[in-house]
């Protein structure tokens, strides 16, 4: 297992499920199962793969069937951050049938989802495993589900950027054409500012701002939407007086060649707000 995957807190899976189980079962409940479904049935059912990909969010496939019935057993056969091929058992429920297939969908939803972040993690992470840099994700992530879409992106070996505005100084280039377009003073601003934890990085956009930004010693500086060249001239130019970020429009056709370049990190927005859910069903048997 990745050992950079880090446990979600049960908590927040916990409260994630219970507002999804209330958005779908709504003030009556599950009117098809509760109107055709014997409500002493017990069944055996399998969440499988059908395609190949990279597991996350088991958690909350047993934290919706306990919400639902305390007499389903959820087995769950592959952690998260295990690579599966089409047909694999990914769990195995049992139990009072209303509940399964009542929790059907809200399971799938998160569990699909989040393998499919991990999944599309793991295929740059794979691409450039070789080289001294690390992949990560943004703030680009659907409202709520942050802390879960970032968990995702470590099950697939990824790293993160950080969590919210409060983490962390981002000087991108809104905030500096605010101060007048000068980007010595927002970076010497931030750092009167900054507790002595807090990161300070500054995005730039060309060489010449890289330039300037050296002289004010950021700890980061994210390269935004340079061309392969350019980045190979801003690392010689860093020479390892900052962390370079890479940023903007990287893809599987491109991450391996921006590696290449020297840079640190790999920030890529889509790997939680773009990446398709990897296709799981529940097999009755």
């Amino acid at each position: 297992m990745n050992s950079n995957i880090l446990s979600l807190p049960n908590t927040l899976v916990e409260q994630a499920v219970k507002t999804a189980l209330i958005e779908d079962l709504g003030s009556v409940g599950d009117l098809t199962s509760n109107s055709t479904i014997p409500v002493d049935l017990s069944l055996t059912a399998h969440v499988v793969s059908r395609q190949a990909g990279c597991i996350a969010g088991t958690d909350f496939l047993t934290a919706v069937m306990a919400e639902l019935s305390p007499n389903v057993t959820t087995d769950i056969h592959v952690a998260d951050s295990t690579v599966v091929k089409p047909g694999d058992h990914i769990a195995t429920l049992s139990g009072p049938a209303r509940a399964i297939l009542s929790g059907e969908r809200v399971g799938l939803n998160f569990l699909g989802h989040l393998s499919g972040i991990a999944t599309a993690t793991r295929a740059i992470v794979d691409l450039v495993e070789d080289l001294p840099v690390r992949v990560t994700c943004t703030r680009k992530t659907t409202p709520g589900l942050r802390a879960f879409e970032k968990y995702a992106v470590r099950a697939g070996g990824g790293f993160n950027h950080r969590f919210g505005l409060y983490d962390g100084i981002l000087l991108k280039d809104n905030h500096i054409a605010a101060m007048g377009g000068d980007i010595g003073a927002a970076i010497d601003s931030a750092r009167t500012a900054a507790g002595h934890m807090v990161k300070i990085e500054v995005e730039v956009d060309t060489l010449a701002q890289l330039e300037k930004a050296l002289l004010h010693k950021p700890d980061i500086i994210l390269l935004d939407n340079m061309g392969i060249e350019d980045m190979r001239r801003a690392v010689a130019m860093t020479n390892n007086l900052a962390i370079l970020e890479a940023s903007g429009g990287i893809t599987e056709a491109t991450a391996r060649d921006i590696a290449e370049t020297g840079v640190d990190v790999l920030s890529l927005g889509w790997l939680t707000h773009s990446s398709p859910c990897l296709d799981l069903g529940l097999d009755i048997l």
